[in-house]
């Protein structure tokens, strides 16, 4: 068997018991067996300021960037506020991102899934996501999109998705994801 792809989930919400979080769990739980999911946390992540990094780097920043750039894909799994992505993630980007000419993001297939307990399934966070993931040269699988509304009343109390179709959805959506990884790193 050849070693699992690594996926780095990229979680929106800070909240321990978020939507977002239960289901990045979840989605580990329907991935393909070549892929190996792993939440990299970004609630210890100070607010980014270059002043900061020309006087070094936090070691927060430094792990969360050496996080990233070890895996093979990354998983964007987030609510939506106020119509775009939460600052904590916002942050996590710009973290990534830097120093210039550094990014730990450039080159790697990803994809987005949004949530959120309204039936938009956070459209608007998902496509402000998906412009800066352009500019940051990542690869991001645009088909099938994954906007996963009224996610509050889709997991039971152990964090199972209970609904067949939404649970069919993200198995396809987790396989879609596997073979994009598969076609942009066969590109490299």
């Amino acid at each position: 068997m050849t070693t699992p792809r690594t996926v780095a989930v990229i979680v929106g919400s800070l909240r321990k018991g978020s939507f977002s979080r239960i289901t990045a769990k979840a989605l580990a739980g329907l991935a393909p067996a070549n892929l190996k999911l792993e939440i990299v946390e970004i609630g210890d992540l100070a607010l980014y300021n270059e002043d900061v990094e020309k006087e070094g780097p936090p070691a927060a920043w430094t792990a969360f960037r050496d996080q990233v750039r070890a895996a093979d894909a990354v998983l964007f799994v987030t609510p939506e506020y106020n119509r775009s992505v939460p600052g904590a993630l916002k942050n996590a980007i710009d973290v990534g991102s830097r120093p210039y000419g550094k990014s730990c993001w450039a080159g790697k297939p990803g994809a987005v899934v949004s949530v959120s307990p309204g039936a938009m399934g956070a459209f608007g966070a998902n496509h402000h996501l998906r412009q800066s993931l352009v500019f940051l040269d990542v690869a991001t699988l645009q088909q099938p999109e994954a906007y996963v509304g009224h996610i509050a009343t889709l997991f039971d109390e152990a964090g199972q998705i209970t609904n067949e179709g939404t649970k069919g959805f993200l198995t396809g959506f987790m396989a879609s994801f596997a073979s994009w990884i598969e076609a942009v790193l066969g590109r490299a």
